[in-house]
């Protein structure tokens, strides 16, 4: 078994090394979402209703697209098309959209929202938008203007990486 050694740093290296890591746009951003998914989370469970951000946004899509199929709304919510598909699954479960045979390409699955999905959408919507104030609370307008922005036009330069992934997926 080959092992590399492992070499110790100076203390005031390990300190920087930390404090380093803590200024890291990935480690950051890692933080902030988990941060969101625990808002997220505790806002629907204080509320009653069983939705997660990933199913939300794909109610978003269907409700404003109806008759999409399965593989546009991945590109939409930017998820592989196997995770899509377990989505759907779970929001197909619970009675909140449907899935139907495409006539023209019988390998292609069209979604529509249903009645109790529309209702779910319609009543979660003015709470995930106070979720998404609470995510940059403490920021003022200007600077919530300028984050937004900003995580814009970085994830438009490296935006091609994850549409990669997706496509792989």
């Amino acid at each position: 078994m080959n092992s590399l050694p492992s070499v110790e740093l100076p203390e005031s290296d390990q300190v920087l090394a930390v404090a380093e890591m803590h200024m890291m746009p990935g480690h950051l951003l890692r933080r902030m979402h988990q941060a969101s998914q625990a808002i997220f989370d505790g806002e629907m469970a204080r509320r009653g209703h069983d939705i997660t951000p990933v199913q939300y946004a794909a109610l978003s899509v269907i409700s404003e697209r109806p008759g999409l199929d399965q593989a546009t709304l991945a590109t939409a919510i930017a998820f592989d098309r196997a995770t899509t598909g377990g989505v759907i699954d779970r929001l197909e479960s619970k009675g909140l959209v449907r899935r139907e045979v495409d006539r023209a390409d019988r390998r292609a699955r069209r979604l529509y929202i249903e009645k109790a999905g529309e209702e779910l959408f319609r009543t979660v919507t003015p709470f995930v938008r106070d979720v998404q104030d609470r995510m940059l609370q403490g920021l003022d307008p200007a600077e919530r203007k300028s984050l937004l922005a900003l995580l814009e036009k970085a994830l438009d330069a490296v935006g091609e990486i994850s549409r990669q992934s997706a496509r792989n997926g």
